[in-house]
């Protein structure tokens, strides 16, 4: 076996990318989407696109 085939079957530490399975402050999430929510109909209604 060579080198470069070895090191190509041991085991990596695998790094967090940020996906769903993070814990995180959940309510500033929900909070801040509404915020959006709401600014972008604002948005739309006062340019009359609805």
């Amino acid at each position: 076996m060579t080198a470069s085939s070895a090191t190509a079957f041991r085991p990596r530490a695998r790094t967090r990318t940020g996906g769903p399975g993070d814990d995180g402050p959940k309510i500033l999430e929900h909070v801040l989407g509404w915020i959006f929510v709401v600014v972008v109909a604002m948005l739309v209604t006062r340019l009359g696109l609805l």
